[in-house]
């Protein structure tokens, strides 16, 4: 039988010491590790109280408060593009009223916006910038807001809501690169849109024609693209082949280049007749737009939509005059030439 070996006291104080230490750091690594969990829950815990009432981080807030603006327009534009009426964001509104409106909604007509150059030879095709920008803000000022052909249509069909106020098109003929130049940013500060009637060839981006980057610019802008078909020719002088090059390929060859329905046509310099209104229904637009001055109404012909042209030094009272004139106009001719 062995004898139990006794440690001298040094050696115990110094075991005791260290069992002390021992039982020091467990103490601080659990407080530790309880602490670690307080943060985790905590953070967690407004997270959830961030993401159900709508807030952001103050990093997050700094980083995006010069873009809300934008943000807030490109939103309500998307909206507007993907449903006419989720800009108003209302669950009825959504699928509409089942019921077809009867509201008539005026179309206004723009070319260049620029002044005209010396030797133009239709100057009155020009509106200055500033002339533009002080129309605009006048319709918004009397009440108008800018809404789309498609969305005139849904509401004319189906009852889909054009939100408050008055609603009204703008339509930009033939692409002129001053459309996204000067015309785009003077919407978009109003958070509105307008139809672009794209023709293909002849405007190059060399003579102030529209670069397809622009085009697309337009379109991520929640403009809707529409054509005059490719060369801006006189269509009732067209065999059947050439007529249908220019109104159905022309439909086919912006919605592939484009990702866009293109569900309107506009009749260049507006001649048509009974072959041209056949070829355009042929290939699938849900109507036209012509030069005739009117508004356009539901129930009428909507390969026959009447519109108002904005001739360069047009003052903004002026417009409205014009706009309020033209309201309750007779029906337009089967055909007209501009």
């Amino acid at each position: 039988m062995s004898t139990p070996r006794i440690d001298p006291p040094e050696r115990l104080r110094e075991r005791r010491e260290a069992s002390r230490r021992a039982t020091r750091r467990r103490r601080y690594q659990l407080a530790g590790a309880f602490a670690a969990l307080v943060v985790i829950v905590a953070g967690v815990a407004l997270a959830n109280l961030i993401g159900s009432t709508g807030g952001s981080s103050p990093k997050a807030t700094l980083s995006t408060a010069g873009h809300a603006h934008a943000i807030d327009g490109a939103s309500r534009r998307a909206a507007a593009q993907t449903h006419p009426s989720t800009v108003h964001g209302t669950a009825a509104s959504l699928a509409g009223t089942g019921t077809p409106g009867t509201q008539a909604v005026p179309i206004l007509m723009y070319h260049v916006i620029a002044a005209p150059p010396a030797g133009a030879p239709f100057p009155g095709l020009y509106v200055a910038p500033s002339e533009f920008a002080e129309q605009m803000e006048a319709l918004e000022h009397a009440g108008w807001h800018a809404v789309t052909l498609d969305q005139v249509q849904a509401y004319w069909q189906h009852g889909v809501s054009l939100g408050p106020g008055k609603p009204i098109v703008l339509t930009f003929d033939n692409g002129y690169q001053s459309q996204y130049t000067q015309a785009l940013g003077v919407l978009r500060r109003l958070g509105w849109v307008a139809d672009e009637n794209l023709q293909l060839t002849g405007l190059p981006p060399s003579q102030g024609g529209l670069s397809r980057r622009q085009v697309k610019g337009l379109v991520a802008a929640g403009w809707e693209l529409d054509t005059q078909g490719f060369s801006h020719a006189d269509l009732i002088a067209l065999d059947t082949e050439a007529l249908h090059y220019q109104v159905a390929v022309a439909r086919r060859t912006v919605q592939q280049r484009y990702g866009v329905p293109v569900n309107w046509f506009c009749y260049p310099s507006g001649h048509y007749d009974a072959a041209v209104i056949a070829a355009v229904k042929a290939a699938g637009y849900t109507g036209s737009t012509t030069v005739v001055p009117g508004w356009a109404h539901p129930g009428e012909d909507s390969y026959r939509l009447h519109r108002l042209r904005v001739l360069g030094e047009t003052s903004p009272q002026s417009l409205l005059a014009e706009i309020a004139g033209i309201r309750d106009d007779p029906p337009a001719p089967a055909s007209y030439s501009a």
